[in-house]
């Protein structure tokens, strides 16, 4: 299995998300074709009721831990409850690549 697949097995049991996107922007990246090193999550969840953005990171961290120890180098979180994806129903999209060798 991928890290992207682990990752969003991991979520979606830890959140029961009703909308869960892990996506691999690596290749936004300067590091070799098929890495797995920079991930954008959007993860919407009941259980982020009544917590402020700081607070459901730090839940996002505590289940991604080994991977954030290890092979992921970047992780862009956009977490939401379901009242507040439904207003917005769209994440924001990733900057460009600002750094890394070679550029």
């Amino acid at each position: 299995m991928n890290v992207q697949a682990e990752m969003t097995n991991a979520l979606r049991d830890a959140f029961h998300p009703s909308t869960l996107t892990v996506e691999n922007e690596s290749h936004r990246h300067n590091v070799p074709p098929n890495s797995e090193t920079h991930f954008k999550v959007t993860l919407v969840s009941e259980l982020f009721e009544g917590q402020r953005s700081v607070r459901r990171h730090q839940s996002v961290y505590a289940v991604l831990g080994d991977w954030l120890a290890g092979p992921v180098h970047a992780l862009a979180l956009h977490t939401y409850t379901p009242e507040e994806w439904d207003a917005t129903g769209v994440s924001p999209a990733s900057p460009d690549c600002r750094g890394g060798t070679g550029k």
